[in-house]
């Protein structure tokens, strides 16, 4: 049963990464993967993974769309939001997307959420740090070189849910592991003098709160990705004034 749930899980954090790999390029690809960005007085680029898509939520309850609405709600006329994700992806992974789609425009702001696939397969904090730093570089080019215009928000703890505590590694480890990649990512963000939005300990909340995870048991739900999109609402709000 457990070998079971861990091909599940694995599934579940790269399903979709070669598939859209392969259709970069492709006018399916440009609809999934880089969304349309109707008019609007601010734009708003989204870089990062299944956290960023909403994986097994609608599109509306995704953070970047649930923060899009409130900012909307509050005389900021934010654009849809443009999306550079998919379930699955790495930093590498990540920075060979941004390359394919070719985004030559510059945005309002930006937010980035990436690392998690990167702790699940293992692979090295230094290369993380590496390619961490050269995608917050990238964020702020897309904002223009403005720093203040940045937003990285933390790696959620994926241990604290069904699947986590199911896994092989067990919701200990996986939380010692998320802790060290999210402590490289901050002080990189700090060093480099962007906000910082640490949402880890809430998403802990989902071990005794199961209306914080989506249907599959794994990625947050609505709820959660409400509280995201909360705690930039400010931050951002504050720097279109």
């Amino acid at each position: 049963m457990k070998i079971l749930l861990n091909l599940i899980l694995f599934s579940l954090l790269t399903s979709g990464c070669t598939k859209e790999k392969n259709m970069i390029g492709t006018s399916e690809a440009d609809t999934n993967m880089v969304n349309q960005n109707p008019s609007g007085n601010f734009t708003y680029l989204a870089l990062g993974d299944s956290y960023t898509i909403g994986e097994s939520v609608s599109q509306a309850e995704s953070f970047p769309y649930q923060l899009q609405k409130l900012l909307k709600n509050n005389n900021a006329d934010v654009a849809n939001p443009k999306i550079i994700a998919t379930t699955g992806w790495t930093t590498d992974e990540l920075q060979s997307a941004i390359r394919q789609v070719n985004i030559t425009t510059k945005f309002d702001f930006v937010t980035l959420l990436i690392g998690v696939n990167n702790q699940y397969r293992g692979y090295p904090i230094a290369t993380y740090k590496k390619e961490f730093s050269e995608l917050l570089q990238t964020a702020i080019g897309f904002a223009n070189g403005k720093k203040n215009r940045v937003f990285v928000v933390s790696i959620p703890d994926w241990g604290a849910t069904p699947f986590g505590k199911n896994s092989g590694k067990g919701p200990q480890i996986i939380a010692a592991e998320i802790d060290i990649f999210n402590a490289a990512n901050k002080e990189i963000t700090t060093a480099a003098g962007v906000n910082y939005t640490d949402i880890t300990p809430a998403s802990r909340n989902a071990a005794s709160d199961l209306t914080l995870v989506a249907g599959d048991g794994l990625h947050p739900s609505g709820k959660m990705y409400s509280e995201w999109a909360n705690a930039l609402f400010p931050k951002v709000s504050a720097v279109l004034k």
